[in-house]
């Protein structure tokens, strides 16, 4: 399954729809580069739905929210569902403030997304509607079996409601459809000191669904494994002297020269 979703993305190629934020803007067009697919950025609402129809995948992320950019997430959201292209939604920090959180929900009513990834805090937030006092950042992990279950019996209510992929990552992450849950052990928690990696995830796994169009349960686990095993063979490479600034580039290196074989040795996945 992940040499297959990953080998499927270097022959395709997707070039891929970002409406991001501009704090990682370039790293969420290097990691696309890296992986095999081509990104492309545009916000503005005048040509956002035009930008998108050349497009395979779009990337819809919340991070740095204005009254313009909103419209052009509608308007592509639009036309990427309409010509059937997977749309994922990053819905960060959308429990902090009002107008993230309405913003979210007026794109989930209008759009058919594809897939939804975020972490425990935003995954909760934008399910239950409850406000978020710690920012992008996440205020509960999964660590108990206990947990892990009541957790993928959530994430898979919350996909037969809103018909997608829920992608719920952290120090370990789960990813779920209405009736299959996966529970992945990659990554490294140096990768918290790195500004963007979960951005760079999402667009990572936009590309993912975009060149697995049958399998997007599939795609988006694999999309998880290979972000968190570039995070744990980035941490192997380091050099005494290297920092955060350092660790940021190996991972987008190892995206790029991760092959099939290694990610499918590599995986730590279980099925709950």
């Amino acid at each position: 399954m992940l040499k297959e979703c990953l080998e499927n993305v270097r022959k395709a190629s997707p070039l891929i729809h970002n409406i991001t934020n501009y704090v990682t803007i370039n790293d969420v067009a290097n990691v696309l580069l890296a992986c095999g697919a081509s990104p492309i950025m545009s916000d503005e609402a005048e040509d956002a739905a035009q930008i998108t129809s050349i497009c395979a995948g779009l990337n819809i992320n919340l991070g740095q929210l204005h009254k313009s950019g909103v419209e052009g997430m509608r308007r592509a959201g639009k036309k990427a569902a309409e010509l059937g292209h997977p749309v994922l939604l990053d819905p960060v920090g959308v429990g902090v403030s009002d107008f993230r959180r309405e913003t979210a929900y007026m794109l989930m009513q209008e759009i058919r997304f594809s897939a939804i990834r975020g972490n425990a805090s935003e995954i909760h937030a934008l399910a239950e509607g409850r406000r978020s006092a710690r920012g992008v950042d996440t205020d509960a992990e999964v660590e108990t079996g206990t947990e892990m279950e009541r957790e993928a019996a959530f994430l898979k209510a919350f996909s037969a409601q809103t018909g997608c992929v829920i992608a719920m990552t952290g120090a370990v992450d789960l990813v779920a459809d209405d009736s299959r849950c996966f529970l992945i052990r990659n990554g490294r928690p140096q990768m918290s000191r790195v500004t963007g990696t979960g951005c760079q995830l999402s667009g990572l796994m936009t590309a993912y669904l975009a060149a697995n169009p049958e399998r997007k349960l599939e795609a988006a686990v694999s999309a998880v494994c290979a972000m968190g095993l570039a995070g744990e063979l980035a941490w192997e490479r380091m050099k005494e002297g290297e920092g955060n600034a350092t660790y940021r580039n190996r991972i987008i290196d190892a995206i790029c020269l991760m092959t099939g074989e290694e990610l499918e040795r590599g995986g730590k996945i279980e099925r709950l």
